[in-house]
């Protein structure tokens, strides 16, 4: 690939590996880094907090002392920072250099930030993508890990290669800049409950001496039935039909009651899950004791979605 300005030594295009910038070496971003050092791209770094970038240097990045210098050294950016508003503000003395690079946000936010992440750069005439990385670092590189990104679809198809390098499982989900963004969170809203559901059973099994490792199997397998069950409940809230239950409200709403006998004989706060329990109740009332649990999402969606 070409640069998009005249800044560029041919001695940067070794092995014909596109040169890469990566912004922020926190966890997720140095392991951005070492993949694309992996796979032989010239690798450009930098961080707000210098010393991030010794351990990269150490392995064949260049570490560029300014993010001008560090934006200038590649026609792929790629940011790793924590949110869209600290990615602009860690750009904004590079604005003027963007001008034709390839822009590619790899951070948390919402889709309206996501918007005006993509309206700055397009006002700085950069060509821009806003992706997720949806493992954790130690998975970057892997065959299986998955990324999806959005946005300009001309800058996935000339970087699809490059950005594969952080995982095998790479998707463009269409040039809307926000749908990353919108389904980062929508997939993202299913793992802190998961979680927190297994750390309740973690401490109520400490609370009677046993080790919270002799649940990991079985709820790896309860994880499993869950994943099998994803399709049929998509199929469900797209036809809008819930009256085939496997599980419904109701026996749900009969689970719950349990949650104060658990906390009485362990001591395990489960009053995280009340929210969750009144979710219950509220379908209910609105008739779908009978139905499959899905049609809690017609509670989720509110009157003002459902209109």
């Amino acid at each position: 690939m070409r640069p998009p300005t005249d800044d560029w030594s041919p001695a940067m295009t070794a092995a014909d590996r596109t040169p890469v910038t990566v912004l922020g070496l926190g966890a997720m971003g140095s392991a951005l880094a070492e993949a694309f050092l992996a796979a032989g791209h010239p690798t450009t770094v930098w961080n707000r907090t210098p010393g991030r970038a010794a351990p990269l240097a150490a392995k064949g990045a260049r570490h560029a002392p300014t993010v001008r210098e560090a934006v200038a050294a590649a026609p792929l950016v790629v940011t790793c920072l924590t949110t869209f508003e600290d990615t602009r503000r860690a750009l904004e003395p590079a604005a003027h250099d963007l001008a034709g690079r390839a822009l590619v946000t790899l951070n948390s936010g919402s889709p309206a930030g996501a918007r005006a992440m993509a309206a700055w750069a397009a006002g700085n005439g950069a060509r821009f993508l806003a992706g997720a990385v949806k493992n954790v670092p130690s998975a970057v590189g892997a065959p299986d890990t998955l990324l999806y990104y959005s946005g300009d679809r001309t800058v996935f198809d000339a970087h699809a290669a490059d950005l594969r390098v952080l995982g095998g499982d790479t998707v463009h989900l269409g040039d809307e800049a926000d749908l990353a963004a919108l389904y980062e969170m929508a997939v993202g809203a299913m793992l802190l409950p998961a979680l927190t559901g297994f750390f309740q059973g973690a401490a109520a099994l400490q609370a009677r001496g046993l080790q919270a490792r002799t649940m990991v199997r079985f709820a790896g397998k309860w994880l499993d039935m869950i994943s099998a069950l994803l399709p049929v409940y998509a199929a469900e809230i797209d036809s809008g039909d819930y009256t085939d239950a496997a599980s419904t409200v109701d026996l749900f709403r009969a689970g719950a009651a349990h949650d104060a006998e658990l906390t009485a004989e362990t001591g395990v706060d489960t009053a995280w899950a009340a929210p969750l329990n009144d979710l219950l109740e509220r379908a209910a009332a609105a008739g779908h004791g009978g139905h499959s649990v899905s049609a809690l999402t017609e509670v989720l969606r509110g009157p003002r979605a459902a209109a």
